[in-house]
């Protein structure tokens, strides 16, 4: 059966996910996560868009992605075929790394953007893998923390927090739903 077509116009904002094939592994070091970010760059010169927010868990993703003048169509496709070359050239694999095609929720509001991007900086804490999200080396959300982060002209944060009074305000509501959700297991 054919995918749906998505929804897209200029600066839509999607909250985008993909797994594993057979919810497997598709990074296994930070070498993978390295390669999955660069390619990420590259899509951005490419095909310009904003990254507002990501995590790279260990058998998928998620990425809050506003589009300016291309769907995300042209650049996860790209993105994904690159990365799953790459993968299997290197581990001696064939056929399939992604369980399918990615999916893409389109955001329909301030909230549900602000949502989307607390729900992914506490994806790891869900997840089990740290208490403290700003402790995630593979997330977006040291980079709303920090004055300096790293890869900093991948990730986007001044619109998203500019609905906050500061980077405090931002951080106390990101905590506050880490707080009520901590020590419930849950994958992600």
């Amino acid at each position: 059966m054919p995918n749906p077509r998505r929804v897209w116009f200029p600066n839509a904002w999607y909250h985008i996910t993909a797994r594993g094939n057979r919810k497997t592994d598709i990074f296994y070091d930070e070498h993978d996560r390295f390669k999955y970010l660069q390619l990420l760059r590259e899509a951005k010169h490419t095909y310009p868009f904003h990254l507002h927010a990501y995590c790279l868990m260990s058998n998928h993703v998620h990425l809050l992605i506003e589009t300016i003048d291309t769907p995300p169509g042209s650049f996860m496709k790209e993105i994904h075929s690159q990365y799953a070359r790459a993968f299997n050239k290197k581990y001696g694999y064939v056929g399939h790394l992604f369980q399918g095609p990615y999916k893409a929720h389109l955001q329909g509001d301030v909230n549900a953007i602000l949502q989307v991007s607390r729900y992914i900086h506490l994806n790891p804490c869900r997840a089990l893998l740290t208490l403290e999200p700003e402790a995630y080396k593979w997330s977006s959300y040291p980079h709303y923390l920090s004055p300096t982060p790293f890869y900093s002209d991948l990730i986007t944060t001044k619109t998203v927090l500019s609905y906050f009074k500061d980077v405090k305000q931002y951080e106390s509501f990101v905590q506050l739903a880490n707080k009520s959700t901590s020590g419930h297991p849950n994958n992600g």
